[in-house]
């Protein structure tokens, strides 16, 4: 079975599933189990990238029982990220990595659309790395969505990444977030353990209601109410799914505020309220700890709350209780 960690396009080693049921479209299941869109993924099968049993096949192929399916995504057009003069705020840097406070509406890595005013421009700006032709990403070791705020931790040598990704596999890295949601959660701490694929829906979107996928879990705290408008929740994941905080509140009837994707009618009129002053989901990644790749040392990086959030929290402590 592939890793549970999230499928990179940027990855040539080929992921590789051995079936232990049959009958559905190879572009089908494929598209239920790597995160890529279908085009993608039709692409690679057509181009020869994707094989089962070692053979070429069409997206149409059924697959059987016991069958071996072997999947490398087509490789984006070789480009160079262009050093660019972007403020950024670091809380720590060594020869080894860099512990960056992102602000919200910053891309980490650069992608179509997004080609420029990147996290990994701004880096390259400030010289904490060189890059290769055809690396958009270098050092990116995990993410954070663009209108996500907080703390991530980038690479700056190859030793450094190695560990990394072994750390984020093994989930042996500390990473939690602050959040907003509708509504008030059932209990005052609880956990979402699901499997994560993309929405059949919207290709755009993932969820936690398919039939196979990643096991994502998630562990929430609630720290403070708002009448039965909204709460605030502490949030520590326990895997790394694309989406996955947004994806498990949202499939549990309480979305993040904010948030443009993920979102549901209600009647919380103070909240949607909220929601449209801060016109970016609702979430901070205010936690980072791990333990150091040369130095052996654990260490906990924490963020405070940026401003929109905290005049977030105010305008409903003021709306709920004036």
């Amino acid at each position: 079975m592939p890793s549970e960690e999230n499928f990179s396009c940027s990855e040539t080693e080929p992921v590789f599933f051995d079936c232990v049921g049959g009958g559905v479209r190879l572009d089908r299941y494929l598209v239920e189990n790597v995160d890529e869109s279908r085009e993608k993924i039709k692409e690679s099968i057509v181009e020869g990238l994707t094989l089962v049993n070692g053979v070429r096949v069409k997206p149409s192929y059924k697959i059987k029982k016991g069958d071996s399916i072997s999947f490398i995504p087509v490789p984006p057009p070789l480009t160079t990220a262009i050093p660019e003069n972007i403020p950024l705020k670091i809380v720590y840097s060594d020869e080894s990595l860099v512990v960056v406070d992102k602000e919200a509406g910053m891309v980490v890595h650069p992608a179509p659309g997004h080609e420029t005013g990147t996290l990994v421009n701004a880096l390259l700006g400030m010289k904490f790395f060189r890059v290769e032709e055809g690396d958009l990403r270098p050092g990116i070791v995990h993410r954070i969505d663009m209108d996500t705020s907080g703390l991530l931790v980038v690479s700056r040598t190859d030793t450094a990444r190695d560990y990394f990704v072994s750390l984020f596999k093994e989930h042996n890295i500390v990473r939690e977030y602050t959040a907003l949601v509708f509504g008030i959660m059932d209990s005052l701490e609880g956990t979402f353990s699901s499997l994560h694929g993309r929405n059949p829906g919207n290709r755009f979107m993932f969820s936690s209601l398919v039939k196979s996928g990643k096991k994502a879990v998630t562990h929430y705290r609630v720290i403070e109410t708002y009448g039965d408008q909204a709460s605030l929740l502490k949030v520590t994941l326990e895997t790394g799914r694309t989406h996955q905080i947004r994806v498990h509140f949202y499939d549990n009837s309480h979305p993040l505020l904010g948030d443009k994707l993920y979102r549901r009618n209600n009647n919380f009129l103070i909240a949607r309220s909220a929601s449209e002053r801060l016109g970016r989901q609702a979430l901070h990644a205010s936690k980072l700890g791990f333990i150091h790749p040369v130095t052996g040392e654990e260490i906990i990086f924490e963020s405070d709350l940026p401003q929109d959030m905290a005049e977030t929290i105010e305008f409903l402590r003021r709306e709920i209780y004036q």
